[in-house]
Formats: structure tokens, C-alpha cells, sequence
């Protein structure tokens, strides 16, 4: 059985001054954690679902990714900066310590703040909302973990987020 490893987030966020949606991730994976970047497991499906939002080509690279955020004005982040977790598991997360996302809020015009599962909505809902005071909306699980949600579902839940936009 595995232990716990007590873990500090390994990068920063990606956003810059034209970001206008926030999307929160509970903390990054083993795979996220290796490659220094979110949602860094192939079976993972935030990327693949982001494109066909966007109708753009799936960035495969940690800087095709960001690119992509910044293009789309997407801001990118994790509730969780440091915590207690066994590999990959976010029902395994204790003791945990929240980012700070008020630098983020303040230095772009955020329109809608989103959470990629229960996980990270609990979390958020926790730690960030009685600090921040906006709510978030939450999001079905992009993780391969989640397998109730069809691609197709789960592209059509997160439609939401192109709603938020400015035209």
C-alpha cells in the first residue's frame, strides 16, 4: 500500500491580464507533477475537451499548452498548494494548504470561476469562497476516473464556459 507524501505544488499558474476564466483543478497528478504542467496524464481529457470547445487542435506540449490557455484566455490553476496525498488520489488529500488565487482575480478580468470536479469544488468551497466571496461553478471531472461521463457529456456540460465569454 502506499503512503502519504507530504507534496508542495511543483509550478505556477498560467493566466495573464486577458484572462477571463479560471478553471481549478484540485492539486496536479503524479504524471501533472512530472511534467511540471497540468492535467499531464494522456488519459486525461481537459486537453482533447478544451480544443473541441475552442474548435482548435489539442496542444500536445507544455508550451502548446499554455499557449493555448493564453490564446483562450483561460487561467489555470489548482485550489491546493500544498498537502498530504498518496499519488494521484484526491480522496486521499489531507492537511491541506489553499493557493492564494486573489492575485489572479485582481490582475485579470475573471468572469466566471470554474472547478474541474467534486473534489476541487469541495476544496474550493472550503478554503477559497469564504476569502474570495465569488462562487464557482463546478464541472464534471475531465480525470479518466470519471468514467460515467461520456466525452460527449462532458463537452456538453462544459459549454458553460464559452457562455461566460465577452462577446
Amino acid at each position: 500500500m502506499k503512503t502519504a507524501e507530504q507534496l508542495v505544488h511543483p509550478f505556477p499558474p498560467t493566466w495573464d491580464e486577458h484572462s477571463e476564466i479560471l478553471i481549478l483543478g484540485s492539486f496536479p497528478s503524479v504524471k501533472s507533477r512530472e511534467m511540471a504542467f497540468f492535467y499531464g496524464h494522456p488519459q486525461n481529457r481537459f486537453w482533447r475537451l478544451v480544443a473541441a470547445l475552442y474548435e482548435d487542435t489539442a496542444p500536445q506540449s507544455v508550451e502548446e499548452r499554455r499557449a493555448f490557455l493564453l490564446r483562450h484566455h483561460i487561467a489555470l490553476w489548482d485550489v491546493i498548494a500544498s498537502c498530504s496525498i498518496v499519488g494521484s488520489s484526491d480522496s486521499s488529500i489531507r492537511d491541506a494548504v489553499p493557493n492564494d488565487i486573489r492575485p489572479i482575480l485582481a490582475g485579470a478580468p475573471i468572469r466566471g470561476i470554474y472547478t474541474n470536479g467534486q473534489t476541487a469544488f469541495r476544496l474550493y468551497r472550503r478554503y477559497l469562497l469564504p476569502e474570495i466571496g465569488r462562487e464557482a461553478v463546478c464541472l464534471p471531472s475531465t480525470s479518466p476516473a470519471n468514467a460515467a461521463w461520456s466525452f460527449d457529456r462532458l463537452t456538453e456540460a462544459w459549454r458553460v464556459i464559452r457562455r461566460t465569454e465577452t462577446s
